[in-house]
């Protein structure tokens, strides 16, 4: 039986708990377990959820107001994601200088940090001599950007030419399908490395565009009180122990060749009846952990965390290396300095900017 989560219109059941499992999945891979726990399984949900919730609050900003404002709208994601960010670096880099962290520093890296080119930047033009260990994992905001920087214009544009959500949704599926024949095409050049597809925006953008398409074509928090999507719903259970049948394979078949052209997209396709069910039925186990209280922090706590957490490690493997090599405590230092980190912040940054982002809704 599936119960609906009795929640309130303005927020959506479970996603925080995701954003807390993605969080969970990066910092414990980090922390040295990446053989067995799949960082860049939690990046890749990242992805999804963001291209979900951009594109439930954009169409729910058209329901209510008639438009998509896109000014507003990148305002808002500028007091979400900036304030933390530039935090972040400021300290990274201080811990550079004072020679707590490895790593260099130069204009370029900062910049290219700060304007979301890291990923680019990385490949192309440095491969993290100029920046401070740790930051990295900036390569994944640039992916969401560079995807955001179109993204809210073109589906303006499109509801502009009263196309019906099927066909845009048909739009979506194309844009994945081309992502995943360039992946191809890459992955079958000679001198291939594994970095070209893994960190650039033009090859991953579609892990979004499977969230968008979930927020278009079976939103579980659109549909009307005891309606549902037929699709989705006919066999939960099997649609379930699929998508996790599907989530294992992309993870254990080790084929270089099959890990950066079909694993992205088999995965965006595996994630839409979890994220459905999770959203849909968040009163129902095990869905309901996603929601507990403590959960749900870490998921708003998460970006923070995610910003934070890998210079954490690198800090620890240089000033308390005989901390680093014991992982299970690695781990749980890590979570805890990132925690803390991101309550502080909430605190006495995120607050603020919260309060102007209402302004522009």
């Amino acid at each position: 039986m599936i119960t609906e989560y009795p929640s309130d219109k303005s927020t959506i059941p479970s996603l925080d708990g995701l954003r807390a499992v993605s969080i969970l999945i990066v910092l414990v891979s980090h922390a040295g377990y990446g053989i067995v726990v799949p960082g860049g399984l939690g990046v890749t949900i990242f992805f999804f959820l963001s291209g979900y919730l951009i594109t439930t609050l954009l169409m729910d900003e058209r329901k209510r107001t008639g438009q998509i404002h896109i000014g507003k709208f990148y305002l808002r994601r500028i007091f979400r994601l900036f304030p933390p960010l530039v935090v972040t670096l400021v300290i990274a880099y201080s811990l550079v200088i004072l020679g707590r962290l490895d790593g260099g520093i130069s204009w370029a890296a900062i910049l290219a940090q700060l304007l979301y080119f890291a990923n680019y930047y990385g490949l192309f033009f440095d491969s993290g001599n100029t920046t401070a260990a740790g930051t990295g994992i900036l390569w994944s905001l640039a992916v969401e950007e560079h995807f955001y920087m179109i993204y809210p214009a073109a589906l303006t544009g499109l509801l502009a030419l009263e196309l019906s959500t099927r066909r845009i949704v048909l739009v979506l599926a194309m844009t994945c399908l081309a992502v995943l024949a360039w992946r191809m095409y890459l992955a079958g050049l000679p001198n291939f490395v594994t970095e070209r597809t893994y960190y650039s925006s033009d090859t991953r953008v579609d892990s979004i565009v499977f969230g968008c398409i979930l927020g278009l074509a079976a939103n579980p928090r659109s549909a009307k009180p005891g309606m549902s999507n037929p699709f989705l719903e006919a066999k939960p259970a099997t649609l379930l122990f699929s998508a996790a049948v599907v989530m294992a394979v992309t993870l254990a078949w080790r084929d270089t060749y099959f890990r950066e052209t079909f694993r992205y997209s088999l995965q965006g396709l595996a994630l839409m009846p979890i994220f459905y069910y999770a959203i849909k039925c968040a009163a129902n186990f095990p869905f309901t952990l996603l929601n507990h209280p403590w959960v749900a922090r870490i998921g708003v706590y998460s970006y923070a965390m995610y910003l934070v957490h890998y210079v954490v490690i690198n800090v620890i493997e240089k000033n308390a290396p005989w901390l680093a090599t014991i992982k299970p405590l690695l781990v749980l230092v890590t979570f805890a300095i990132a925690a803390v980190y991101a309550a502080i912040l909430d605190i006495y940054v995120d607050a603020y900017f919260r309060r102007l982002r209402k302004r522009f809704r």
